[in-house]
This record gives structure tokens, C-alpha cells and sequence, in this order.
């Protein structure tokens, strides 16, 4: 059942209610005037009922159409014209049970009132129900809004995480082509790693948030294949506090991270260098650090590195609407990358 549906029902059950307690307080007062009950009663029910009618007219146009600014004297007009019909209606029906002149003079000295307390009724049912209806369309079209924001974002972020992964398979591919003629085996292996990451990859597609651990893993296996591209030239410290493990971040956050590390610290250079990634718990944020040697005469790492550092806090800031969960510096031929990821 929608939201519109149920809040319709809830009025229409204290139009009911409303409706009944008119009825009752019409024929009490009827009866006040000396009049037995049955009249009383009878003029109650019938000018409860046209009320009533002219109450569903009105509440019912207003669900389906809302007026603008400048159609409130249409609404103003409506009110006065139901008002009197159901004025018109009581005239001409009620002397029909009671003929007698005490009652008909009592029910022409009593039009004017009755228009008014009607015009006020129908009044009142207008504007609680034009109140109604439009915090219910505006909450329909705020809801309609986020769902259109979020699938505009996840659209984005699916956009972002396929555009990491080509470039690094072609880089691999070219590694098993150039490894293939003089080292079948260590081709092979780079084949079935490469096939474990990707798979881990393909699994990881409908995660929106993974633990740290599990994120390493499937990061491991990224190192992997590249340890086999490098060779010895490529070596990893990772450490991380054993309180941070099950800490949530984004899946397949550091790959990118991870990559420009190591084209930034090796390809400028022919000598082993260490890649470093280290994690801890702050207040409430997980803080991860990347660290990788370079060459400052070569690289711009204080501009940017690429589309991977953009591509991460762009991510970052769809998910969590901030701009200040990247920090990067170069100090003393170390390049350092700092993601804060904010544990909600």
C-alpha cells in the first residue's frame, strides 16, 4: 500500500468520525428547540448527509488536483457554491418529513445558518485537506528525488570502479605475452592469479562497503601479479592494528591507491623499491596510509597522480558527501597518500 493510500484512509476515517459527531450535534440542537426526536433526528441525518457530500466532493478533487497561488478563489468558490446546495438540498427535502408551520418556520429562519456553518465546515475540510495532500506530494517528490540522486550515484560509482580495471588487464597481459617465451610456468601462474583477482573482483561488484581484511585479501592477490611483472624490484609491508581489521570501507577502495604507488615508485628507477600500507583506528574514522618512494625531478605528485587519486575521492565523496577524505604530500622522496574513511 502506498504512502498516499494509507494517508488517504487515515482522513477518510476522521472525515467519518467528523461526520458523526456533526450528525449527532445537529439533532441535539434540533431537539433543543422543542422539536421530538424523530424530527430532530431526521433533520440531523439528511443535512449530515449533503454535508458529507459536498465534503468528499471537495476533498476528493483536492487528492487528485492540487490549485495553484492564483487558483484559491476557484477553491473560494467552490466552497460557497457547495455550501449552498446543500442548503437548497435541506429546503426542499426536509419539509417532506415535517410539514407542520412551526417547522418550516423554524427551517427558513434558519437557512442563513446553516449556509454559514456549512460554507465554514466545507471551508475547513478544504484546507485541511489542500494541507493534506501537498505534504503528501511533497514527500512523494522528495522521495522520487533521492531514488532518482542515489541511482544517478551508484550509476557513478559503478561508472568509476569499471574504468580502474582495463588498464591495469592490459598492463597484465602484455606481462604474460613478454613471459610466455622464456618463462612458460611463471606465465602460467600470472594467468590463474590474474583469474583468482578478477573473479574476486566480479564477486565484489554488488558489495557497497567491505572489512578491511577482507579488502587486503582481495588486494594481495593484485600485489601478486604484480611481484610477478617486477620481480624482486617490488616489495610490500602492510600492517595494520588488529582493532581496524573489521573496519568498513569501500570495496576495491586501495587497488587504485596501490597502483599509482607502484608507477610512481618504479618506473622511474631501476632499483627495488618498498611499497608501504599501513592501517589504524582514529575516533571514528579508518585511516590507511600508502606510502612509495619518488622521484620528485620526474613525477608532479602534489598536482595529482591520475585518474586512480580522482577517481577514489570521488567515490569517497558519493558515499559519504565529503571532500577532505584524501590527503597527499611529498616529503624527503616519499610520496604519502592518507584516506580517512568514516565508520558509520
Amino acid at each position: 500500500m502506498s504512502n498516499q493510500t494509507s494517508a488517504s484512509l487515515k482522513l477518510d476515517w476522521a472525515f467519518a468520525g467528523c461526520g458523526v459527531a456533526w450528525f449527532a450535534l445537529q439533532t441535539y440542537i434540533i431537539h433543543s428547540f422543542a422539536f421530538d426526536w424523530y424530527t430532530a433526528t431526521i433533520d440531523g441525518l439528511a443535512s449530515t448527509i449533503l454535508l458529507s457530500a459536498a465534503c468528499w466532493l471537495i476533498n476528493n478533487n483536492l487528492r487528485y488536483y492540487q490549485p495553484g497561488k492564483g487558483s484559491y478563489i476557484n477553491l473560494f468558490i467552490w466552497c460557497v457554491a457547495l455550501a449552498a446546495a446543500t442548503v437548497a438540498g435541506s429546503r426542499y427535502c426536509l419539509p417532506l418529513v415535517n410539514s407542520s408551520a412551526l417547522y418550516l418556520s423554524f427551517l427558513s429562519q434558519s437557512l442563513v445558518i446553516r449556509f454559514f456553518t456549512n460554507f465554514l465546515a466545507i471551508g475547513w475540510m478544504a484546507m485541511i485537506s489542500l494541507v493534506w495532500y501537498a505534504q503528501i506530494d511533497q514527500k512523494e517528490n522528495e522521495k522520487r528525488k533521492s531514488e532518482a540522486e542515489r541511482l544517478a550515484r551508484d550509476a557513478e560509482l559503478y561508472n568509476l570502479r569499471q574504468q580502474l580495471q582495463p588498464h591495469f588487464l592490459f598492463n597484465s597481459l602484455n606481462s604474460i605475452n613478454a613471459l610466455i617465451g622464456f618463462k612458460p610456468d611463471e606465465a602460467r601462474r600470472m594467468i590463474h592469479q590474474l583469474s583468482d583477482f578478477l573473479r574476486g573482483t566480479l564477486k565484489k561488484d554488488d558489495q557497497q562497503l567491505v572489512t578491511l581484511n577482507e579488502e587486503l585479501a582481495h588486494l594481495q592477490l593484485y600485489l601478486d601479479i604484480e611481484k610477478v611483472r617486477f620481480g624482486h624490484r617490488l616489495n610490500t609491508e602492510i600492517s595494520c592494528d588488529k582493532q581496524c581489521g573489521t573496519a568498513m570501507l569501500p570495496a576495491l577502495l586501495l587497488q587504485p591507491i596501490v597502483e599509482n604507488a607502484i608507477k610512481f615508485g618504479l618506473y622511474d628507477t631501476t632499483d627495488a623499491v618498498t611499497i608501504s600500507i599501513r592501517g589504524e583506528l582514529e575516533d571514528s574514522y579508518l585511516l590507511i596510509m600508502i606510502q612509495n618512494p619518488y622521484d620528485a625531478k620526474t613525477t608532479r605528485p602534489r598536482t595529482g597522480t591520475g585518474f586512480g587519486l580522482r577517481g577514489v575521492q570521488r567515490r569517497l565523496y558519493l558515499l559519504f558527501a565529503r571532500n577532505d577524505l584524501v590527503e597527499t604530500h611529498g616529503n624527503d622522496d616519499i610520496f604519502t597518500t592518507i584516506i580517512k574513511v568514516p565508520q558509520v
